[in-house]
């Protein structure tokens, strides 16, 4: 059986002291065993304190410990994290500190690291993962916080939708003035959710015109699937703003009981969905079709736009969030049921019960 290295050496320093005992010189028991008169008082004050246990070999140098901090200040750190997710690492130093909890803005973030919260967005995610686990009560801190998630997502383009009918985003495209056919502008309209596409081109841009696409083709096709349409998103344009006495638009959302949510002032970027899509159609479909073919009518391109919209809603694929690699049709067509599912919900708790006599 092989002995190990920390036996070998508490053995030899055992030897050291039986051998200076024997000869009674400790002078010629170090010569002969190989260490200093030092190490030899050394290791008989160990062996007296503690047995052979203590003469192991114990290094000098102090080793460098992990710097962690108290396992009651971390989970401090990190409950004040989904307290208030939208404080950044000096200010929660500065707030613990007033309680009594010393920590540095360099701990709070290395805290932050180990628990997957160093970003805004991450301490969101927490917050509301554990507001669906565990059913909190938010604070105002919290709902605040979420509030502003919310509004960034939209100032960036990032909206928040839950099915198909949910919010549909609408908005106007000059496409040009074109000739033989005159000024063209495309309205269009895009489910947020699965981004289905519709679009129909116009001579000019009126409130009537607005209301018009969805009359005549949005509407009747989430009818078709049994869907309602129940918010819009739209620009602060006079075709979709104006008196919803006498404005074409806002009666006809008045008439089919869809809200209306506008963008934020000199923020285009809010209906960001719809101007992406516009640059994806010009730069594949208008910017070639107008060299490749001479349009003497808007029907006429009005035909050739639809069989390019069918391609893009049936046929190409998106990596969108909801939709994973599939067409905006397939996404439609797979996750509607969530809408029927959630308008039954509604009528459920809206209907009156009846009354028993």
């Amino acid at each position: 059986m092989n002995m190990k290295t920390s036996d070998k050496i508490i053995r030899n320093k055992l030897g050291l002291l039986k051998l200076a005992q024997t000869l009674g010189d400790v002078s010629k028991a170090c010569r002969t065993m190989g260490f200093s008169r030092d190490s030899y008082y050394r290791f008989k004050e160990l062996y007296e304190q503690g047995g052979s246990a203590a003469l192991q070999e114990v290094s000098r140098r102090k080793p460098i410990l992990k710097n962690r901090v108290d396992p009651a200040i971390e989970e401090r750190v990190v409950r004040f994290a989904l307290d208030k997710p939208a404080y950044g690492q000096q200010r929660v130093s500065n707030e613990l500190r007033k309680d009594g909890v010393f920590v540095s803005s360099g701990g709070v973030r290395s805290i932050w690291l180990r628990h997957d919260l160093e970003t805004f967005q991450k301490r969101l995610k927490a917050l509301s993962a554990k507001v669906a686990q565990d059913g909190i009560i938010l604070t105002e801190d919290q709902l605040s916080a979420l509030e502003r998630a919310r509004e960034e997502k939209q100032a960036h383009g990032e909206i928040e939708t839950e099915h198909p009918g949910y919010l549909g985003a609408q908005d106007t495209y000059y496409v040009g003035n074109i000739k033989g056919v005159g000024r063209i502008y495309q309205q269009t309209f895009i489910d947020t959710y699965s981004k289905l596409a519709i679009v129909k081109l116009y001579p000019q841009k009126h409130a009537i015109t607005s209301a018009d696409v969805l009359n005549d083709r949005v509407i009747p096709l989430f009818e078709s699937h049994g869907i309602r349409l129940l918010r819009i998103l739209t620009d602060r344009g006079s075709e979709y703003c104006g008196n919803r006495e006498r404005h074409e638009f806002q009666l006809y959302l008045d008439l089919e009981s869809i809200e209306h949510t506008r963008t934020q002032v000199k923020s285009p970027q809010t209906n960001g969905i719809c101007e992406r899509f516009h640059r994806t159609i010009q730069n594949e479909f208008y910017a070639t079709a107008f060299r490749r073919k001479m349009y003497h009518s808007l029907a006429e391109l009005q035909a050739d736009v639809d069989v390019w919209i069918e391609q893009y809603n049936v046929e190409r694929t998106h990596t969108g969030k909801h939709c994973f690699g599939k067409t905006p049709m397939q996404t439609f067509l797979d996750s509607k049921h969530i809408a029927i599912e959630k308008q039954l919900d509604l009528s459920c708790q809206t209907a009156v019960p009846e009354r028993t006599i």
